[in-house]
């Protein structure tokens, strides 16, 4: 079902000539990092040495030490460093070293080993290598070059320059992406070594202590693109088609594996821990699916609410991040197909996710006018529930009720939910700002960052109470469970508390924790007050069916001085049950409290 082209292959037929330059009686060492000084090299060997059984030391001609694992066969050593590297047990720049690279004249370790007379050595300039972009070209290597000359010892820049003359087209394009790959090159990969590619050769020199003349040598080719080919055969990149999806994209199949089809989903889960996943989007829709389906996607976990958001007319950009994951997600739309990716990694392994994403972006297309069919993977409505296609849903810790207290949209509930939350959100999208709360009497008022239109706001109670009428509290019962507010009927016990506190109503009420900050409606559709959370941490345990509800006289005294004046009901017949459940309706709000 899906055509992969080996990447791996193409790149070890590519790096033949170059690697012919520095083979060394068949011995290949793992070159984990290099140090200026000797006491400096020797400290790390050391340390490396409780690790691992075979740290040798050797000095380079540029005066520097490196510290290195082997020596072993090269299939052996190609294995060993992707197996350290996707255990993260060396650094990540970590590459592949030809046994005649290093002098054994020249080896200061292990210990026992004649100590080496320091060679002059230029000072080692600093340079940051520039973040992989997301227009990178993909990681896919060109044909086998021809084979390309001897390396000289101690080369000058005249016979670098001279031995540059006559590599290939293919060659140059090579190292243009081998520098791109590593962070230094940034432009088109067209073989021609314009100042861009020249400034990208200064910056990996002085990155590996080289003297930075923007001319590789035969040797520091070799090493360059020898270093490429490890780290793309760790990653194992493979062009994959996707026929049931009609996708195309090149992915690193080392680190992630095809899991399974949840439609409109592709899940390709990580592999040996790499903390990496990819799941490819592919559905039937117009402009007006592909927004339901950005909205969609941010209620998503693995697409944390930090971060950048773009969306065009036929597309759309998701970036999140928080401590625990980052994710980016792309979608297109065009003939009536959607087509896109996500790919979600740790934080802290932002270097191999932005190579691997700009593999993705480079090298993502639709194919033909095939998408998934819905119903390829059968699901039971319980399944659904909760999930989307595989995909936790984003929970707020807990939810609650609150109702409109006017034409701006702002909102009254409890204290208690809004209390530690770190994010506080409106009908599951609109955020809110905490602009008052007033514990004595256990109520908030939430002002939304995004003004909304209510379609019904709060009308407060004039007309006196009277005991045993009929009253209803409109809440969201089962908290974000159910798309509307539940009425819930009772009846009005007492206009004080069970101590005779004046701002309470005691209500005949079968209330759940969700109805909490919900409006306590009369049967004309007014507000006689606002549903507390029942107090289960006293010393006093209440029978069931019987609540509280903090007084509309009270809470317009605590807004009175936030410049609020609520809305007094002029209303004198009682409502029809559709028209009290409307007015109901169009003034509770789902109340959200998030980490």
């Amino acid at each position: 079902m899906r055509h992969a082209i080996f990447l791996a292959s193409l790149l070890a037929a590519l790096l033949t000539a170059f690697a012919a330059r520095a083979q060394g009686a068949g011995q290949t060492y793992i070159q984990i990092e290099a140090q200026p000084t000797l006491a400096e090299a020797q400290d790390r060997a050391r340390a490396y040495g409780g690790i691992f059984a075979d740290v040798v030391g050797f000095q380079l001609g540029t005066g520097w030490y490196a510290i290195a694992l082997g020596p072993d066969t090269r299939r052996a050593a190609e294995d060993r460093l992707i197996e350290l590297k996707l255990g993260a047990m060396i650094p990540p720049d970590g590459f592949l070293v030809e046994g005649a690279t290093y002098r054994a004249e020249r080896q200061y370790w292990p210990d026992g080993v004649a100590a080496v007379t320091p060679l002059p050595a230029d000072p080692p300039i600093t340079a940051t290598p520039i973040a992989p972009l997301a227009e990178a070209e993909p990681a896919v290597a060109p044909p086998a070059p021809s084979p390309a000359p001897v390396p000289v010892p101690g080369e000058t820049v005249q016979q670098a320059r001279a031995s540059e003359t006559q590599l290939t087209g293919q060659e140059r394009e090579a190292l243009q992406t081998a520098l791109q790959w590593f962070g230094f090159y940034t432009a088109r990969i067209d073989g021609a070594f314009g100042p861009g590619t020249r400034n990208s050769m200064v910056a990996w020199q002085s990155a590996n202590a080289q003297e930075p003349t923007g001319v590789l040598t035969s040797r520091q080719r070799a090493d360059l693109l020898t270093s490429w080919q490890g780290e793309v055969a760790a990653f194992g990149f493979e062009t994959i088609l996707e026929p049931e999806a009609g996708i195309e994209v090149t992915l690193p199949l080392s680190l992630i594996g095809f899991d399974h089809y949840e439609p409109p989903f592709v899940h390709y889960t990580e592999k040996a821990g790499s903390g990496l996943r990819v799941i490819l989007i592919s559905q039937p829709g117009d402009q007006a699916a592909l927004y339901g389906l950005y909205d969609i996607l941010q209620t998503l976990a693995v697409v944390p609410l930090d971060g950048e958001r773009s969306r065009g007319e036929r597309s759309f950009v998701i970036e999140g991040r928080n401590a625990t994951t980052a994710s980016y997600s792309y979608a297109e739309v065009s003939q009536g197909l959607i087509k896109g990716y996500m790919v979600i990694w740790e934080p802290g392994n932002a270097t191999t996710a932005g190579r691997v994403l700009s593999t993705v972006q480079a090298s993502f297309r639709g194919v033909g006018d095939r998408v998934l069919d819905p119903g390829l993977v059968p699901m039971a409505d319980e399944t659904r529930r909760g999930l989307l296609s595989g995909l936790e849903l984003r929970a707020p810790r807990f939810s609650r009720s609150g109702f409109f207290v006017d034409g701006m949209g702002r909102v009254l509930t409890t204290a208690e939910a809004v209390a530690q939350c770190g994010r506080v959100t409106l009908d599951r999208g609109t955020e809110a700002t905490v602009t008052l709360t007033d514990a004595a009497i256990g109520m908030a008022l939430l002002t939304p960052k995004t003004r909304l239109a209510p379609r019904h706001f709060a009308e407060f109670q004039q007309a006196p109470d009277r005991i045993g009428a009929e009253i209803a509290v409109s809440g969201y019962s089962y908290e974000d469970a159910l798309p509307a507010p539940v009425l819930t009927y009772g009846t009005l016990e007492d206009v004080v508390g069970l101590d005779g506190e004046p701002g309470l109503k005691r209500l005949g009420l079968s209330a759940l924790p969700g109805d909490a900050g919900g409006p306590v409606l009369d049967a004309t559709g007014a507000v006689l007050g606002m549903l507390l959370p029942r107090d289960t941490g006293g010393s006093r345990v209440l029978p069931e069916g019987v609540a509280f509800a903090v007084t509309g006289s009270a809470m317009e005294a605590v807004l009175a001085g936030q410049g609020i004046t609520l809305r007094q009901g002029v209303r004198q017949g009682n409502l029809a049950p559709d028209d009290l459940n409307d007015q109901a309706a169009g003034m509770t709000v789902l109340v959200s409290c998030w980490e």
